[in-house]
């Protein structure tokens, strides 16, 4: 008797994060650190653990290296398995049509034959680089309570934001009978999160047609929905009411990094039912010294202050001089702020060194530019449109 899996999870973490700029330079978008000790992508995988679906495709393309040897073979996160676990699945040569990941609806396509071993009776497709919780169990209720061939999570935006989303017009029952892609004239806030949850053998059916179409763009929003809407299937939202944030901009990194220092009580990391797994190397723990301030921050393990720490989510292994001022930052692991420097509304990638009484940004104010510091080079960055304006040595 063939063994199958309730439910399988297909993680999209190909994407390049080109508006992260230089964080994004030598590791993909879902391996960008966040919140001191983890990376983007634990919130997806440790949502699946906590939601009970123990079957994980990780769908990799660009800089994969760093990501792949994060993920290793799952065990962090629980998903060390002998049926099932979590999986990396990259782009790999066939005997004809070989090719990259064309969009996300192809990405899926390709890996058919993975998700095909676990015969699953839904299959749950999440982005690699949202910060959210979300008990996907909740989720696929509403799906069987609806009878849907697909159900897609949507959060409400206030009516100014929907022009950036793909927006879900819907009955007063939840059907939707429209899709649109970053309408003009919205008329509805109901904006998709990414999050689709499919009965597989409607997926696959439309996924196969969807590759037999040289005209397709082979993507989510533009094609599968559009599709399977015109030909009449039942779709339907889930209502999503909790945190979730996009990083996949300098600033709304920034942002959900500060959301973590209290500005938002809908965010709380030390939530023991529902915990955010990571792989962490072990470090020694966080020492404060002697005449140090610290104020409204986070701070990891191994890290070293001596100097003056306000209103910043520090990452492991960081070291702030005496003397030094870090304010309103990020920082990742393995960085040195030297005596005397002074780091103001930045983000500073693993293993800078910010050197002796050098001054790094400007105070956050309105109309203050986000600094990026990533493998020597600083990124100055519009914080309304997340624009970067220069890029210097």
């Amino acid at each position: 008797m063939k063994r199958r899996k309730y439910c399988v999870a297909m993680l999209l973490a190909g994407g390049q994060g080109s508006r992260l700029y230089s964080l994004t330079t030598d590791v993909a978008k879902p391996a960008v650190t966040f919140g001191g000790k983890y990376k983007i992508i634990d919130f997806p995988l440790s949502n699946c653990v906590n939601s009970y679906i123990d079957t994980i495709g990780v769908l990799t393309q660009y800089q994969p290296l760093k990501l792949n040897q994060y993920i290793g073979n799952g065990q962090p996160w629980d998903l060390d398995r002998n049926f099932g676990g979590a999986h990396i699945l990259p782009p790999y040569q066939k005997k004809v049509n070989t090719d990259w990941y064309r969009g996300t609806a192809n990405a899926i396509y390709q890996n058919l034959p993975f998700i095909d071993q676990y015969d699953p009776e839904y299959v749950l497709i999440l982005s690699g680089d949202h910060i959210y919780k979300m008990d996907y169990n909740k989720m696929i209720a509403v799906h069987r309570k609806n009878n849907a061939d697909c159900t897609i999570a949507v959060l409400n935006v206030s009516l100014e934001e929907a022009s950036r989303f793909g927006i879900m017009n819907t009955n007063p029952d939840g059907s939707i009978y429209e899709f649109e892609e970053k309408p003009k004239h919205p008329k509805s806030t109901k904006a998709s999160m990414g999050i689709y949850l499919f009965n597989y053998s409607v997926l696959k059916k439309y996924l196969t047609e969807d590759d037999a179409d040289p005209s397709s763009s082979n993507d989510f929003g533009k094609n599968i929905i559009p599709n399977m809407l015109k030909d009449g299937l039942k779709l339907y939202t889930y209502d999503f009411d909790g945190y979730w944030k996009d990083v996949g901009t300098l600033d709304s990194l920034w942002e959900a990094n500060m959301d973590l220092l209290g500005e938002n009580p809908n965010f709380n990391l030390n939530d023991e039912k529902w915990k955010i797994y990571s792989r962490n190397d072990a470090y020694p723990p966080q020492l404060i010294k002697a005449g140090a301030t610290l104020e409204n921050s986070t701070i990891t393990e191994g890290c070293v202050i001596e100097g003056t720490v306000i209103n910043s989510v520090l990452s492991n292994n960081v070291r702030v001089e005496k003397g030094a001022i870090v304010k309103d930052c990020v920082i990742f692991d393995d960085v040195l702020v030297e005596a005397g420097a002074k780091v103001e509304y930045a983000i500073i990638d693993s293993g800078v060194t910010i050197k002796k009484a050098v001054k790094v940004g400007a105070a956050k104010e309105k109309g203050a530019k986000l600094t990026v510091i990533a493998g020597g080079l600083t990124v100055k960055c519009d914080v309304a449109s997340g624009t970067m304006l220069e890029e210097e040595n």
